[in-house]
């Protein structure tokens, strides 16, 4: 274990499993935040609403192979370790957790979790087995962290759903917090992925937020029919020429099942690949 700044980053799970319990047997609390690196304001966000939840903050930085289906970015996704540390020093992360893959799946690893029907539609359509490596990778970390609270964005909503159901199905002690959608000034979400997109793409990106603020919008003004709103929220995609769209979709933000009309609390949901970043965002109703 080695202190930089006051941060302490750890690379070992049985060594972040001691950490834990060290911090645990004097009493303290601990705010987890679980990512991916690659770390923009949306992480930061995460983090500093961590620190007002608990007496110690933890962040991890692990690119999970399971998450990643064949043909996917797994190698090529971007990864700045030291520029995810100095983000993370500064925004003030107490313990900075970096697994190597071979640690948190070891040789003969066979056990898998799965939350069976929150990861069928949406992303769990098109990406098979995605959300069997989120869930798993999630609960390992859990264990090996034990944090009190954890926190997680809306913009990956569908993962939220799935984690908050696990943790209930599974009887976990973890408190989960979802976070508001962090975006930049033209409306697009924060996300790893922008920084595929040229300047051009990232100006097309920008119709994804307008075309759920449409949906939301028409949903305010008392339209209810799903296919009516969906049809508002695909004009503006195809008029601004956006990408190729994967989904666009209203379904119940608890079940994630398939509405004909909307009620609030409905989430409108899409995924467009603009260039080679496939982007997700949604919004609620």
């Amino acid at each position: 274990m080695t202190e930089s700044t006051r941060m302490v980053v750890v690379k070992g799970v049985d060594e972040m499993k001691a950490v834990s319990r060290a911090l645990r047997k004097d009493g303290k609390t601990i705010a987890f935040v679980p990512t991916m690196g690659a770390l923009h304001e949306g992480h930061l966000t995460l983090m500093a609403e961590g620190k007002k939840r608990a007496d110690v903050l933890v962040a991890s930085v692990f690119v999970n192979p399971a998450q990643f289906g064949p043909g996917e970015d797994y190698k090529k996704y971007t990864r700045d370790t030291e520029g995810d540390l100095d983000k993370m020093r500064r925004i003030g992360v107490d313990v900075a957790f970096f697994p190597e893959p071979g640690e948190i799946y070891p040789p003969g690893f066979q056990t898998y979790v799965e939350v069976t029907e929150l990861e069928k539609p949406l992303c769990g359509a098109s990406r098979p087995g995605h959300f069997r490596g989120v869930a798993t990778v999630v609960l390992k970390l859990f264990n090996i962290v034990r944090p009190d609270a954890a926190l997680f964005g809306k913009k990956d909503y569908q993962q939220l759903q799935v984690i908050k159901r696990m943790v209930r199905d599974l009887d976990l002690d973890v408190e989960i917090v979802g976070m508001p959608v962090v975006r930049e000034a033209s409306g697009l979400a924060m996300s790893s992925r922008n920084a595929y997109l040229s300047e051009e793409q990232r100006t097309r990106a920008g119709a994804l937020s307008r075309a759920l603020g449409e949906i939301k919008r028409k949903f305010d003004g008392g339209e209810r029919n799903a296919a009516a709103l969906l049809e508002s929220g695909r004009r503006v995609l195809t008029d601004s020429s956006a990408g190729d769209i994967d989904y666009l979709e209203i379904r119940n933000g608890d079940t994630l099942e398939e509405v004909k009309l909307a009620s609030p609390g409905d989430v409108a949901a899409l995924a467009v690949k603009v260039g080679r970043a496939r982007l997700i965002d949604n919004i609620e109703l």
